[in-house]
């Protein structure tokens, strides 16, 4: 189930109609809020509903035991327990075929032929994400940050909550669980609040980024040999906003649906095209995914506290496993190493960088912007072969194009005009004079937006992030 359908449409109705009854009373809440995910999740394929149900109860009593134990070497199997059953899981369903392939491609190199073992499983939908989000809970209770949940439904709830369980954002026990320990309270100007962040989330996915893909992206992608040079960074640029508009999106309708259910989950975009060097762009970009890094494996590699050089092999490192996280292909891997070795290279001047102003900012974020954006073509490709063809086309410098439509150019200009303008001077003027109308106006036009996604939505491909 996916948010721009009409199954989804119908189910949070219902959701918002049961829980407006209930979310008063605390053990019912949580109960429907559980029931409520795992039917969401089910909608898909109900079978892995239980890979879900198996991490929840493992890292419940991991993290139980851990509070319990004071022998560090006890502390450390619990732990390690934790991320072998939940890393095992996800290498298990997303990178068993992948490396397996790997195996034999670099046993042929040495002259053994080997038939390779692969499964037919399907990817579960969130594997990674909620993964990452309870090895977080472990992690924080081993290091004391936090103090185990003595509750195992408001464990599992916040393990499976349906706005943000299958792409994020990912959210840390410590931001999620106390909410669930307080009363619930739900005014006019969450729900308000929250309504808007899903029509804009929508905006973003089916207006904008799922008719670049139609006009542009998919087809010159498919097929980048036809196309000019011109066409080819047209569909690199396009390609920029889909990926942003289409996750963003996701993230906009998770954090809106959950505050229209009383709960506040962390921003996960910041205007990441704003950035003025690699470094900013991950505080900027899948914040959620870029801390969680941070915290959990930069950190526990060393991060910066033992010189210039093993910093740059922690950050090369961590960014090839962030890479890896994204999917079992090489562009993605090589996509996080390009990402790695950029933030090596601008390691040496992120002092000077902080400082500038001017037309030093305007070039460094221009050329940060490029630098993501020759990122994107590495994750955007199927094969290298598609690479090779892309490059070597806008190498031609081919001025010609088909691809560019009057419709095109607007939504492309509209796109990156609402990016680059701060809020405050007109997203958060918009929002604001859209919030005094009248009831009935607001519903008006809540309805006629709605009444547009539905008849797009049947068309309207699945949020991009759902394969990861």
């Amino acid at each position: 189930m996916v948010f721009n359908s009409i199954e989804f449409l119908i189910f949070f109705s219902v959701v918002l109609a049961v829980y407006g009854t209930v979310y008063q009373k605390e053990h019912a809440r949580d109960g429907f809020l559980l029931l409520a995910s795992y039917v969401f999740y089910g909608a898909w394929y109900w079978e892995y509903s239980f890979l879900i149900l198996s991490s929840t109860v493992v890292d419940y009593f991991v993290g139980q035991k851990l509070a319990e134990e004071p022998r560090k070497r006890r502390r450390k199997l619990l732990l390690s327990f934790s991320l072998v059953f939940n890393l095992g899981l996800l290498s298990l369903f997303k990178y068993f075929n992948f490396f397996s392939g790997v195996g034999v491609d670099t046993l042929s190199i040495f002259g053994v032929q080997v038939e390779g073992i692969r499964h037919e499983f399907l990817l579960p939908v969130g594997i990674s994400f909620y993964t990452f989000q309870t090895l977080s809970y472990t992690i924080d209770i081993y290091r004391g940050n936090i103090k185990p949940d003595r509750s195992f439904l408001k464990f599992a709830v916040f393990v499976s909550f349906f706005p943000q369980l299958v792409a994020g954002p990912i959210v840390r026990a410590s931001e999620f669980l106390p909410q669930l320990h307080k009363k619930i309270r739900i005014d006019k100007a969450m729900i308000n609040s929250g309504l808007f962040l899903i029509f804009c989330g929508l905006t973003k996915k089916i207006l904008i980024a799922d008719s670049l893909a139609l006009l542009v992206v998919d087809d010159v992608f498919d097929n980048p040999g036809a196309f000019s040079s011109l066409d080819l960074m047209v569909a690199l640029y396009a390609y920029s906003l889909q990926i942003y508009c289409d996750f963003s999106g996701y993230s906009d309708i998770a954090i809106g649906i959950a505050l229209m259910l009383g709960f506040k989950l962390p921003i996960n975009f910041n205007r990441p095209y704003l950035a003025k060097d690699p470094s900013e762009f991950w505080t900027r970009w899948h914040i959620s995914l870029s801390t969680w890094l941070r915290d959990y494996l930069y950190i526990s590699l060393g991060g910066n506290r033992k010189g210039t050089l093993i910093t740059g092999r922690n950050l090369f490192l961590t960014m090839l496993l962030g890479g890896l996280w994204h999917g079992a292909a090489m562009n993605f891997i090589l996509w996080g190493a390009f990402h790695g070795a950029i933030l090596i290279l601008f390691l040496p001047l992120r002092s000077k960088i902080a400082n500038v102003s001017g037309i030093k900012t305007i070039f460094l974020i221009t050329l940060t912007f490029h630098l993501v954006l020759f990122g994107w073509l590495l994750f955007r490709v199927s094969d290298m072969q598609t690479f090779s063809e892309f490059t070597s086309g806008v190498l031609k410098f081919d001025f010609g194009w088909t691809v560019l439509s009057w419709y095109c150019f607007f939504l492309m200009g509209a796109a990156y005009i609402w990016h680059f303008i701060p809020p405050r001077l007109l997203k958060d003027r918009i929002r604001a004079l859209y919030l005094k109308m009248p009831v009935p106006f607001q519903a008006a036009g809540y309805a006629l937006m709605l009444v547009v996604f539905s008849g797009l939505a049947f068309e309207t491909p699945e949020f991009l992030y759902f394969q990861f």
